[in-house]
């Protein structure tokens, strides 16, 4: 359910893409440190946005080291570490045991249970560091879970579920900032769960699956669908555009107006639908 919350790297100046990369290397590195190397098998660019809002909200003391990796062992990359890539690694590692433990339950795929099993060891000590969080991502998945087997024909319904899960994900510490923050998750929730039962109608369809699009029983209906994304990105970026952001905003920019948009459309166009 993750792929749409990263850049457009075609619109980025090199130095925002060097920046770009550094974040994400920087939490690849601190999966590996808190958790093991194989568990970087999971990094996804979503966690790269969780990292530069935050740390362009709060403005953290930064260590910025050049060191080769097992991915890239002969050229140097800047990695960059702050407690928010930490949390950034942290959540990445919880989302992506949920995530694999889902797909194991609703089509028993094996290498996603093989991947849970690795990441199972790990999710204690984060749901003991970061309670609200993880117990907001078991609640909203029970949740979903309860309505996918109801069938539930009301995609907000499904999709504010989902909202819930990211804007707890969003809000780091109850602070001043916690509200704005979480309504933003909240916003960017709907919009990836919205987006991703769009790309999966005609997948769904054919392996009789739950989709709430599905349910609704209208059929394909690409307009209205666009229109519930809109809508929820509108939502997502008034909450952004409130926060007093500065450092890294370009990026940011280029992620909520431009890069998940240009993820939607090559996800469709690989989904096999009209753009």
């Amino acid at each position: 359910m993750f792929g749409y919350v990263s850049a457009s790297l075609k619109e980025l100046s090199p130095e925002n893409k060097q920046r770009y990369s550094a974040i994400y290397c920087g939490i690849c590195r601190c999966i590996r440190s808190q958790a093991s190397q194989t568990a970087r098998l999971s990094l996804s660019y979503d966690m790269t946005f969780l990292a530069l809002l935050l740390m362009s909200l709060y403005e953290p003391e930064e260590q910025i080291q050049p060191n080769a990796c097992l991915l890239h062992p002969i050229k140097k990359r800047p990695w960059v570490d702050s407690p928010y890539i930490r949390y950034a690694a942290d959540m990445n590692i919880a989302l992506a045991y949920h995530n694999c433990m889902d797909d194991w339950n609703d089509d028993r795929n094996l290498p996603a249970k093989l991947m849970a099993n690795m990441l199972q060891s790990h999710y204690p000590a984060i749901a003991d560091r970061y309670r609200r969080q993880c117990d907001a991502m078991e609640r909203c998945i029970a949740e979903l879970s309860r309505l996918e087997k109801e069938n539930c024909a009301n995609p907000d319904e499904a999709a504010g579920c989902f909202g819930q899960l990211m804007g707890e994900l969003l809000v780091y510490e109850e602070d001043f900032w916690a509200p704005t923050l979480r309504e933003l998750g909240m916003a960017l929730g709907r919009f990836i769960y919205l987006a991703d039962a769009a790309i999966d109608y005609r997948k769904d369809a054919r392996k009789k699956k739950y989709n709430p699009y599905l349910a609704m029983g209208t059929g394909l209906d690409w307009p209205r669908w666009e229109e519930y994304l809109v809508l929820a990105m509108g939502r997502c970026t008034d909450q952004y555009e409130r926060l007093p952001l500065v450092q890294d905003k370009a990026i940011l920019d280029n992620i909520l107006y431009s890069g998940v948009w240009t993820n939607f459309g090559k996800l469709r166009k690989k989904a096999g639908e009209q753009t």
